[in-house]
């Protein structure tokens, strides 16, 4: 069972890093409904899996499903930063400052030499302050 899981992500990486964004999302959903099922599977390939699905679901500009992997990927592994910085990423695209603020600290915390993070957070604080400079 655990050797089948490790070639469904094994594909499904090979996929996401082609850009066959559909075939590996297939293959992710795949592979967590075979984790979740069998309980068979490091948390570290359960986040990793999450993870990259919800970059897919980003990148459709589904946000909603986006944060949910993203969230689903911390639950499974909570010293992972990327999925951190990534949940980080959509809510400030959605204006949610408080949000990525405290998703890119957390990122930091775990990762403190993670630099696209660290331009994150400044950028984010930024804009906060710009939104409460104009009043709204």
């Amino acid at each position: 069972m655990e050797e089948a899981n490790s070639q469904i992500l094994d594909h499904a990486n090979s996929e996401f890093k082609k850009k066959n964004f559909k075939q590996a999302e297939e293959l992710y959903t795949e592979f967590i409904s075979s984790c979740l099922q069998s309980r068979k599977c490091t948390a570290g390939d359960l986040a990793t899996a999450y993870n990259n699905r919800g970059q897919i679901k980003y990148l459709r500009v589904d946000f909603h499903e986006a944060v949910e992997d993203c969230t689903s990927a911390i639950q499974a592994d909570s010293q992972f930063e990327i999925p951190f910085y990534n949940r980080g990423l959509i809510h400030y695209r959605l204006g949610f400052f408080d949000n990525a603020k405290s998703d890119f600290q957390q990122a930091l915390k775990i990762n403190p030499e993670f630099e696209d993070a660290k331009v994150s957070l400044q950028q984010t604080l930024l804009d906060q302050q710009e939104k409460i400079n104009r009043g709204y």
